[in-house]
Formats: C-alpha cells, structure tokens, sequence
C-alpha cells in the first residue's frame, strides 16, 4: 500500500506529466529539455507574478543587468507568470545547454517591475534562509542535465529583523 502512494506522488511531481505554466512549458512538458521544471512552494498569497530569470552559474554574473549579460554574450533568460489563484504552482524556464546555472524566483505581489523588499517575496533553489544579506550564487546553482531537472523552491519573505525567511 504504501509502496502505491509513494508511487503516485512521484507521478504528480514528474515534469512530462504535471501542468506547467509560462512561455517555456513545452521543454518541459515534453521532457526533452534541456530546461528546469521548479515546482513553488510556500507563496504568501495568490497575487501579483511570479518570476524565473537564469544566470550564468558564477558569482560575478549572478544578479547583473541582463542587459548587460546579453551584450557579453552570456547566459540569460526570464520567464513570468501571473500568479495562479489555486492549485500547485509549476513554473518552467529552457537552458541552453546540460551545465551549471544560477536561478532566481521572485514574487512580484505589489505590481511594481521593481523588487521591494517590504512586499515581495525571494527564492532559490537550495532554500537556504536568505537572511538580510545579498544571496551568493551558490545559493541559486542547480545542475541541468540534457532532460528535464526538477527543483523544488520555497519562496521566502521579509520577516522582521532576522531577514528573509520562509512564511511557515
């Protein structure tokens, strides 16, 4: 029996299968890839957008302009989403090749294109508590093989003194 539902779970977090939203979904639904299906988890509410931007997996281009990285030459890419109002949140992002990459979500709640630290919320793949200080790229790295990678990212929020954190 358990052995069943542990089995069905897995089913519901397999990227070819689950409902994944944003302009890079077909990578992910057909399980070609490269690409990174990032299941959210931990959102605060249900308004605003969500957002995916990939950087290149080194500390120096990590949260550069992407202007800036596009003229260079070097990896970026963004994905955003309306928020959905129910349900699980699915988000896919393409690479464009198997490697090391750095991978930023935030929760745009206030409608503004820019981040505020008061409202909107942060998160990255090894959902480590962000604290107050800028986060380090190791932090956001995931491994992209030539399928689909899976990652899971609890979104975080300002939580008084202590920094960003988890709501829960």
């Amino acid at each position: 029996m358990i052995r069943y539902a542990l089995a069905g779970a897995l089913a519901l977090v397999d990227p070819a299968s689950a409902q994944m939203l944003g302009s890079d979904a077909a990578a992910c639904r057909s399980g070609e890839g490269p690409a990174i299906a990032v299941e959210i988890t931990g959102l605060k509410d249900r308004t605003g957008e969500l957002k995916l931007e990939l950087y290149p997996g080194e500390e120096a281009d990590f949260l550069k302009d992407d202007h800036v990285l596009i003229a260079a030459g070097k990896t970026f890419r963004r994905v955003i989403v309306p928020t959905p109002a129910t349900g699980p949140t699915t988000m896919c992002i393409r690479v464009p090749r198997p490697g090391r990459y750095a991978l930023l979500l935030t929760h745009n709640r206030d409608g503004k294109n820019k981040f505020s630290i008061w409202t909107d919320g942060a998160g990255f793949a090894s959902n480590t508590k962000l604290g107050r200080s800028r986060p380090k790229v190791g932090q956001a790295l995931v491994e992209v093989g030539a399928g689909v990678t899976t990652v899971r990212i609890t979104a975080q929020y300002l939580r008084g003194l202590g920094g960003f954190g988890p709501i829960g």
